[in-house]
């Protein structure tokens, strides 16, 4: 396990989004949980820096959830 492990909420605070929306795309295979602390789930900071990256992009141009996680999923293969 490569980088800096963060929590939920420190990439709230990174990426400016909401708790939900950590969760939301956790559901959804953007962010990958590597660890859990307790109760908290920890993040490999340069995964999550990187796909926030290509899924706020994907938002921005107007592609709506279902289809980022095709664009993305299609794209680890």
């Amino acid at each position: 396990m490569k980088g800096k492990l963060v929590t939920a909420k420190e990439i709230v605070e990174r990426c400016k989004i909401s708790y939900s929306k950590v969760n939301l795309y956790t559901n959804l295979g953007f962010f990958k949980v590597v660890a859990k602390k307790g109760n908290k789930r920890l993040y490999n900071w340069e995964e999550v820096e990187r796909c926030w990256g290509k899924v706020k992009k994907l938002i921005d141009e107007g592609y709506p959830l279902r289809l980022v996680r095709k664009k993305l999923l299609n794209g680890r293969r």
